[in-house]
């Protein structure tokens, strides 16, 4: 990583090389600006720590290399939706790979830590979770981690960015002086903890959705409809998170020489929560799955309940039927034609109708 900032140092001497740019309004996208200013509707957003403090933020991009020149510096800059000609102006200096610049402007990359010679290419994904709909979004961002500099890409503008600088500004200050340690671990922390926050809600849709199975008022369609909603979101959830175990670990490594020995502990409480939150994911999956398998078995033995039911009814109608139809035949029988047969073949019809009832009350057919 010190080959690649030394070059930055050697060709801003030599005055080439250096990134033309200049400070506009937050607000609005300057036409007639230099080529890195016009990387869509945000703006360079930048940031210089010097002796674990921050120095200044919001400064123009062209003074990057100034920065760098100087040893006791580490920079950040952030860029939102770069083409890969603006891209390049920044890979330049930093000396980046083509291919990890390529990985960044390409879309829905899968997370992943990638090593080379000058730099790191980290890729993961903030995402966010609809509780009306229990759709997961999620917003890319790519992740350039020189010795001195850390530079993110951004996707789009739905990855939020002052809630990252917020979260840098949460942690403890005197981590500050382990530069771009401190910066990445705020990053992948930043990360972790939205999808924690995912996994929570999704665990929590899921349980309003186990009380809707046995709701009085079946409610088959909606179960069914959030059930493969939120089953929706927990595989993209799981894509996201499960390589995140394999991302921190690689970083923490030693020969990578970025977590310094303080920060490690840090870095161990990310990975904790990469872990709980992917084995929480693999719980929810099979819950999700159970859920859908309750819910099938409850419409059957629904199903099964009103059969029963008519079944029970249908005896019960069929003997009066049978009764009343013998009574109906056209040829003398006991009682014919007089009034104690009719009321012998009334009490004998109301007796097997209440007969029927009682047996299959008590055997809870109705």
């Amino acid at each position: 990583m010190g080959e690649a900032i030394a070059g930055v140092t050697e060709r801003d001497a030599g005055g080439s090389g250096r990134i033309d740019g200049r400070q506009v309004e937050q607000c609005r996208v300057d036409p007639d600006a230099d080529p890195l200013n016009r990387v869509g509707r945000a703006l360079p957003r930048t940031r210089v720590y010097r002796g674990g403090k921050l120095e200044a933020e919001g400064f123009p991009v062209a003074q990057i290399s100034d920065y760098l020149a100087q040893s006791d510096t580490v920079v950040w800059l952030d860029l939102c939706a770069p083409r890969p000609d603006e891209l390049h102006i920044i890979s330049d200096e930093l000396n980046l790979s083509s291919l990890a610049v390529e990985d960044a402007v390409s879309p829905r990359e899968r997370p992943k830590l990638d090593r080379y010679p000058s730099h790191l290419f980290l890729n993961a994904y903030a995402v966010t979770l609809d509780g009306d709909t229990g759709e997961l979004t999620s917003h890319e961002v790519g992740a350039f981690i020189t010795e001195r500099a850390l530079v993110t890409v951004r996707a789009d503008e739905g990855f939020d960015v002052d809630g990252l600088i917020a979260h840098w500004g949460e942690a403890d200050s005197d981590l500050a002086q382990f530069g771009v340690s401190y910066l990445v671990h705020g990053l992948l922390d930043f990360i972790v903890d939205q999808h924690f926050t995912a996994v929570q809600a999704l665990d929590t849709e899921i349980e309003s959705l186990e009380d809707m199975l046995f709701d009085e008022r079946p409610q088959d369609g909606d179960v069914q409809r959030r059930s493969y909603q939120l089953r929706k979101s927990l595989v993209l959830l799981r894509r996201l998170v499960l390589p995140m175990r394999e991302v921190v670990n690689t970083i923490m490594r030693r020969d990578l020489h970025l977590v310094d020995t303080e920060m490690a502990p840090y870095y161990q409480d990310v990975y904790d929560h990469v872990l709980r939150a992917t084995e929480w994911t693999e719980s929810l999956r099979d819950l999700v799955t159970t859920v859908l398998e309750t819910n099938l078995t409850i419409q059957g033995n629904r199903l099964n309940m009103i059969m029963k039911r008519l079944t029970g009814w249908a005896a019960i109608i069929a003997v009066p039927t049978a009764i009343t139809g013998f009574y109906g035949q056209n040829v003398p029988y006991p009682g014919f034609g007089r009034e104690w047969g009719f009321l012998v073949s009334v009490a004998v019809l109301v007796a097997c109708a209440v007969t029927l009832y009682t047996i299959f009350k008590r055997r809870d057919w109705l």
